[in-house]
Formats: structure tokens, sequence, C-alpha cells
């Protein structure tokens, strides 16, 4: 599941670009399929600033948002609802938690026992040891090749910052730079696209393998800014606010050119755009 705020929350032409915080209230607009430029061959989607986007990643699955992104459960969602979302345009991100273990994943049983360390504060997650690369990387090559295989466009990995963490382990920033840089790398191989989650320290290292981030309460915690680097580099930041209301936070969000959305922490299909 998504990254907690752990000190804190335990605590073209395209037409895209419906920019969510421009973007009017769900349900309004026309059917016609979103239209996003042709790539050119090996060139992979990079969503610019601005993209309005969906983030659904409980219940059942709600195709009807007016929204060109869908980030969805890549394990819960399937090949034929990706293709649905293609056929009407939508480019899809497939979610994967990468640095955490998930005790309800159907591969839960591959990763070792010694590889699995403290509670990431949701149930049923431990963090994950990210220096014994050699043995995590079969194990998400293989999440990211289910990915691929159903088709999506691009990955969001989850838990990318245990070493801000108390995770069991002595993890370092360089650790945590090697294995995000590896998981980039993963994606990219497989011709997806990639996000950075959360992670504002690292943006400055990482914001060159990475083609998007997904930010969680930038807003509540006064730390939008540092997302700027993204933006200035034409890459999307897709952002959302779990306790702040969005005349709280759409105006800074424009300012800063973000993809911003109201969500509620179950991440169902609610969500609330900026006016």
């Amino acid at each position: 599941m998504r990254t907690l705020r752990p000190l804190r929350l335990l605590l073209v032409l395209p037409l895209l670009l419906l920019a969510a915080c421009t973007a009017g209230p769900d349900g309004e607009g026309d059917d016609e399929p979103y239209r996003w430029p042709e790539l050119a061959p090996g060139q992979r989607w990079q969503p610019p600033p601005g993209t309005d986007w969906q983030w659904q990643l409980t219940g059942k699955l709600d195709t009807s948002v007016k929204a060109p992104v869908y980030d969805v459960d890549g394990f819960d969602t399937t090949r034929a609802q990706v293709a649905a979302l293609k056929k009407a345009g939508r480019k899809t991100i497939c979610y994967v938690s990468t640095g955490a273990w998930e005790d309800f994943r159907p591969d839960a049983e591959a990763f070792p026992q010694d590889l699995l360390g403290k509670g990431n504060g949701w149930e049923g997650e431990r963090w994950l040891d990210i220096r014994r690369v050699a043995e995590l990387e079969p194990l998400m090559a293989e999440r990211f090749d289910m990915c691929r295989d159903k088709g999506f466009d691009a990955v969001e990995p989850d838990n990318m910052d245990g070493y801000k963490n108390t995770t069991g382990f002595p993890l370092t920033a360089d650790d945590q730079l090697r294995y995000n840089r590896l998981i980039a790398k993963l994606a990219h191989d497989r011709g997806m696209s990639v996000g950075l989650k959360n992670d504002l320290d690292q943006i400055p290292q990482l914001v060159g393998d990475f083609d998007f981030a997904v930010n969680e309460q930038c807003a509540q915690y006064d730390e939008c800014e540092r997302l700027t680097p993204f933006i200035a580099a034409g890459k999307a930041v897709f952002h959302a606010e779990y306790e702040l209301s969005t005349r709280r936070f759409c105006e800074r969000s424009r300012e800063l050119k973000l993809s911003s959305l109201q969500k509620k922490y179950d991440l169902d299909a609610w969500r609330r755009t900026c006016p």
C-alpha cells in the first residue's frame, strides 16, 4: 500500500491536459477517447506537467472518471481492464510496492524471511532490506513483467524511501539511490515509464532517472516546492492530499503546475479535483 509519512502519519497538443487543478468536476466533458502524441520507436511516455489523473487502488475499478491517466493496482487490475482503459485513450500506471513486502500478494512467499524488516504502519506490510539487490531484483523484475504483460504504460513503485524510516535495517541514502535507480532501470528495460514516489530528499539526484513523480501530502507538510525539479524537466507531478480540502491547496498547486487531487486514505474511486 502507499507509503505512509512514517513519522508524521503514524503516523502538443495533447489534449490532455485537463489539468487536474483546472479541470471541472467529474462527470463533465464528452466521451471522446483521449488522444496522445504518437511516440517514436523506443520513446517512452512522459506525462507533462498539469496532466490530470485518477488514482484508485481499492474497490471495484471505476472507469467512468474523466481523467486521461489511471494509476491502479498492478495485481488486482486485469489485462482486459487495462485494455479497456487504453481503448479509451487513457495511459495506465501499474502500482506495485517495491520497498515493502505485503503478505496479501500472490508472490508473498517468494520473499526470504530475512529480507523482511519492521512494519511500515500498514497492516500486513513490512519494509524490505533494499541492500539485498541480488535477491530483490528478480522478484521485482517478475512484478514488472506482470505490469508489462498486462499492457501498462508505466509503473508507480511504492515505499521508495525506506532509508528515512525505521525499517529494522541500517539503510543509507546511497543504498536508497542504488535501489531506486535499479527500479527505474527495470521499468525502462521493459519499455515502461516510471514515477518516483515521495523520496523528496533525493529528487535532485533522481529526477533524471524517473519520468514523473507521485507525491502524497506535500501541501500538508509545506514541501510542494521541492518537486519543482520534475516540473522544470517537463515531467508531471501526480499529487494527492488526504487531510486538506481542495481550497487549502489548489491555488498553490496551480502555481506550481502540479496535478493535484483530494483523495481518501483508502484510495477508492472517490476523488475531488480542483475547481
